[in-house]
């Protein structure tokens, strides 16, 4: 069993293998990760997040067709000559920070195994310490520091953190699903006593569903690598946390409360552009104003405007 405080995390694992089908055609030359949440691509808040908690350290776990991601976060000298020579600073830095943000790295998964196949890649990358792992589809608001209170909660523990949300019986088959009990931590930190990929709602343990952050200890690749296939085939992450309480490795919960905005999936792309940008500064007063007009305007009875 991890010693609590024994190790802490310094590295953080983003996979961005997988094929973005629900967003085509848009995503068919494109990888999904690279769409654009207003004015910047949603892989580049999660690098950030990394960053910002303290993980300098990113691997990428990709797969075919996604090179676009490594130029991405590559220099890019003509254009920043080009920039430079107009005197937009404005753009510059923001193409100087896509850069910046992080040491990124890259590896290949080869083959779509799932999530805990794509996981298992950066064992040599993360080697015997804890890490976190940062999955693109889930951006959380940089004012809400959970990644940090997962770190933090690890530290002391030990084990492995997840982040969970309370998306109602209603919705949970569509998750992995959590069985928990409280600790002296205070109410958004629990003990997890047992995990379950989209359970049917009648077998669900609770409403509370796993999302796309996790601090997991090393011990999870050995584990991995033991996992056989579960839901859809795959090689699932919920199965070998689910091995890892089952051998009373400690396994806790962050349950979140604060702003996420989901962009794997087209409404919720939608609402988190639209959220974002209307609390900038220079988009924000203008697109709020169009968009008390617009509602004004549509239909109650749910037909489209004319």
């Amino acid at each position: 069993m991890t010693s609590p405080g024994a190790r802490h995390a310094r590295k953080a694992v983003i996979p961005v293998a997988g094929m973005g089908t629900r967003f085509l055609p848009a995503t068919k030359a494109i990888p999904k990760e690279l769409l654009p949440v207003v004015d910047r691509p949603a892989l580049e808040y999660i690098v950030a997040e990394a960053a910002r908690a303290g993980l300098p350290e990113v691997l990428m776990v990709t797969g075919r067709n996604k090179a676009a991601i490594e130029d991405f976060f590559d220099r890019v000298p003509e254009l920043e000559a080009a920039l430079e020579k107009k005197g937009d600073d404005g753009r510059l830095a923001a193409v100087h920070s896509s850069t910046e943000v992080a040491q990124v790295h890259f590896v290949r998964q080869g083959e779509a195994k799932g999530l805990g196949h794509a996981v298992l890649q950066a064992a040599a990358f993360v080697g015997q310490e804890p890490f976190a792992v940062l999955l693109g589809d889930d951006i959380i608001d940089e004012r809400d520091l959970l990644l940090e209170q997962m770190l933090a909660v690890q530290a002391e523990h030990g084990g492995s953190v997840i982040a969970l949300l309370d998306v109602g019986m209603e919705n949970i088959d569509k998750y992995g699903a959590v069985a928990v009990e409280p600790t002296s931590d205070g109410r958004d930190v629990v003990a997890v006593t047992g995990l379950v990929e989209k359970p049917p709602v009648d077998e669900a343990p609770s409403s509370l569903a796993i999302i796309g952050r996790y601090v997991l200890a090393p011990e999870v690749f050995e584990v991995l690598r033991e996992t056989a296939p579960g839901r859809g085939g795959e090689i699932q992450l919920t199965d070998a946390l689910a091995t890892l309480v089952e051998r009373g490795e400690p396994v806790h919960g962050v349950v979140f409360s604060g702003r996420r905005y989901d962009t794997g999936d087209r409404l919720d792309y939608l609402k988190a552009v639209v959220q974002l940008a209307s609390e900038r500064d220079d988009l924000g007063p203008p697109l709020r104003a169009w968009l008390h007009e617009f509602v004004s305007q549509l239909p109650r009875d749910g037909a489209s405007p004319s």
